[in-house]
């Protein structure tokens, strides 16, 4: 089959192999004489892919047994109200939550949690066009935050914590909250330095209306009284994530990219593939007069990789010629321009080298 490589920063693209896998059981899975679409999410058949989806993902990503596994429904821009709804009450009153800003998604997520709390700003840069990370040994944290809230990779800006950052060695107690929606599933995670963490299926995992949230135990109880029980992350927890209906199709599907993770050889082989890709892209943009690329070398995400055209008027006539070589989805995000290449787990090292090829011939004619 040959498919178009679509760079799209989601819903992105899935690996052919599980489509085809998805397909074949569209009508009867595991002659069951249902789809999934049709399944009840309270049947054996579909608790099996419950059961076995929970645990090739904690599996993969090595979760601790001190952390839950949600599944949620909202979205990554529903857990920024969801999760100071859940983690402030214990804090008292005129709680406090602490916010990196480091592109578009965290000034989101600050301004929705100064909906249900008080949202202290512990570092920005946006004085850089977010383009950098700033450093946590500067960051003004406040005296007791409930939370202290990153955003490990911004899709927009492309910049990337490739460490997250210690808060105990910033003599701070209070727990990591980390938005992973764009890097989940791409590299290992380091859960000791992690209270909670969230992300939508719709860019490594699958399709979009999914929400994973890896919440540590001890974080189960402090929600506020006007938080929904839907959105209760303990009234989830306790439920196995069936309090109300979930996104029964979409798990299925995210547990068809576990098994094919699984099939590559796991994390450690994904990160190196997508560290391989997102090198050999911006050796090209570096190495070139015509693209350059913005962020600080230090901090440039392995999952979203933006890039301008010295030349702004060729933008147009660029896309249009990557669309004739079936590479999609190129354009950049409309708050900054330019271009953006997404290359989650399932983009091949095949479709980087394809996009390379034309960035380089395009390239030569416009010299």
């Amino acid at each position: 089959m040959n498919r178009p490589y679509n760079f799209s920063a989601g819903p992105a693209t899935l690996p052919l192999e599980v489509l085809n896998t998805a397909a074949s059981e569209m009508h009867d899975w595991h002659g069951s004489g249902m789809s999934v679409m049709e399944m009840s999410h309270r049947g054996k058949e579909f608790g099996q892919i419950y059961e076995q989806t929970q645990a090739d993902l904690r599996d993969l990503l090595a979760i601790p047994e001190h952390f839950k596994c949600l599944f949620m429904q909202g979205g990554g821009l529903a857990q920024n109200a969801i999760v100071p709804m859940n983690l402030t009450h214990g804090a008292g009153a005129g709680a406090t939550a602490d916010f990196v800003v480091t592109g578009s998604w965290s000034q989101k997520s600050a301004a929705e949690a100064a909906r249900y709390c008080t949202v202290h700003q512990a570092a920005s840069t946006r004085d850089s066009g977010f383009t950098t990370l700033p450093a946590p040994a500067t960051w003004q944290l406040s005296d007791r935050p409930a939370y202290v809230h990153i955003c490990s990779n911004e899709t927009i800006h492309g910049v990337e914590f490739h460490t997250l950052p210690d808060l105990c060695a910033l003599g701070c107690d209070a727990p990591l909250v980390m938005d992973f929606s764009s890097h989940l599933a791409s590299r290992p995670v380091d859960w000791s330095r992690v209270g909670l963490a969230f992300g939508g299926a719709q860019k490594n995992l699958g399709p979009a209306g999914l929400t994973l949230v890896v919440v540590r135990d001890d974080l189960l109880d402090l929600a506020l009284p006007c938080c929904p029980s839907v959105f209760s992350y303990s009234t989830v927890a306790d439920h196995q994530s069936m309090y109300n209906t979930p996104c029964t199709y979409a798990i299925y599907i995210a547990g068809l990219v576990f098994q094919w993770i699984k099939r590559q050889g796991g994390m450690a082989v994904i990160e190196a593939q997508n560290m391989a890709k997102a090198a050999l892209l911006y050796d090209t943009i570096d190495g070139s007069a015509l693209y350059e690329n913005r962020v600080d070398r230090a901090c440039r995400s392995r999952m979203n990789v933006p890039f301008f055209l010295r030349d702004e008027h060729l933008n147009e006539a660029f896309l249009s010629g990557a669309r004739e070589r079936g590479l999609l989805q190129l354009k950049g995000h409309k708050s900054v321009g330019g271009m953006r290449a997404s290359i989650y787990n399932a983009m091949p090292l095949a479709g980087v080298q394809a996009l390379v090829a034309y960035m380089q011939s395009f390239e030569a004619h416009h010299a």
